[in-house]
């Protein structure tokens, strides 16, 4: 019988959930999950950006494309942003490999609680058993195992979207208007405060998202901007009432052609680019 790697899930006690997959996997199958706790330092592919915003009638979702181990790109294509749920998703920075794991692993436990409860789990108890699974994966991320998602959705009971980010301990924040994580997310943060307007369109948070991660690529070497070479285009998705919804190739390959004609048509100088007074890079 073939089950998941399952590192991410705390031992089971007494007052375990019944709708947990993972425990009542561990409380039948207990010889088939591995036991990671002695493995050191590794070498492991990482995925960078990732961010999510809000719009008028929902949020948007979105990460680069590229993984690197080191100085390497381990792959350009790697896919960040994953549906856990018809209104629910979430995007992935970190070690890769336990981080599409555990995205797998949250995916058939939000399945497993529907299918024993008979309902689903509410945005916020989702919110919080991703945080679980992120605490439950301390030991590793102490070995450079580290996984830190973004997830989002629109809550059906008060009718907006929601973002949540979350530290390496499975600290749990609540964002309102935006988030950003990974190597890039700093520089995306910035990005997205320039443009970023409270209740702006879908089509506007598409724009703002694809121009966050293109400025994330242009400062952090760990980002992989747009490459119309390849065609290869950030994940990008919009969720809302209607649900989940993945941005095809051909909606932000335009989009994305339309930014730069826009820098084309008002490049930067190098004054703009310089501090004033200054001879040369600042130290």
């Amino acid at each position: 019988m073939d089950f998941p790697n399952l590192p991410f899930e705390p031992a089971p006690s007494a007052s375990m959930d019944a709708a947990s997959f993972s425990g009542l996997v561990r409380r039948t199958y207990a010889d088939l999950i591995p036991d990671l706790r002695g493995i050191g330092p590794l070498e492991a592919a990482h995925a960078t950006t990732i961010l999510a915003l809000r719009h008028a009638t929902g949020v948007v979702i979105a990460g680069d494309r590229r993984a690197t181990e080191g100085y390497t790109i381990a792959h350009r294509t790697i896919k960040k942003v994953f549906s856990t749920d018809r209104w629910s998703a979430v995007a992935i920075a970190g070690t890769a490999g336990p981080a599409i794991e555990m995205t797998k692993l949250f995916q058939t436990e939000l399945e497993h609680y529907e299918k024993i409860e008979g309902e689903r789990l509410s945005l916020e108890g989702q919110a919080n058993k991703l945080s679980q699974m992120i605490r439950a994966n301390l030991p590793l991320a102490m070995q450079g195992l580290v996984v830190v998602p973004i997830f989002a959705g629109f809550d059906e009971r008060q009718g907006v979207g929601r973002i949540f980010k979350y530290d390496v301990t499975g600290g749990r924040f609540e964002e309102s208007d935006f988030s950003a994580e990974g190597s890039g997310g700093r520089d995306a943060r910035a990005s997205i405060k320039k443009r970023y307007r409270v209740n702006i369109n879908r089509d506007e948070a598409l724009k703002v998202a694809l121009e966050a991660l293109f400025d994330a690529s242009e400062e952090d070497v760990g980002t992989g901007g747009p490459d119309v070479l390849r065609k290869i285009y950030p994940n990008i998705a919009s969720i809302s009432e209607e649900g989940f919804v993945e941005i095809p190739d051909d909606e932000i390959a335009p989009l994305f052609q339309d930014l730069l004609t826009e820098r084309a048509a008002s490049p930067r100088t190098d004054s703009e680019e310089k501090v004033p007074g200054a001879d040369g890079p600042v130290a």
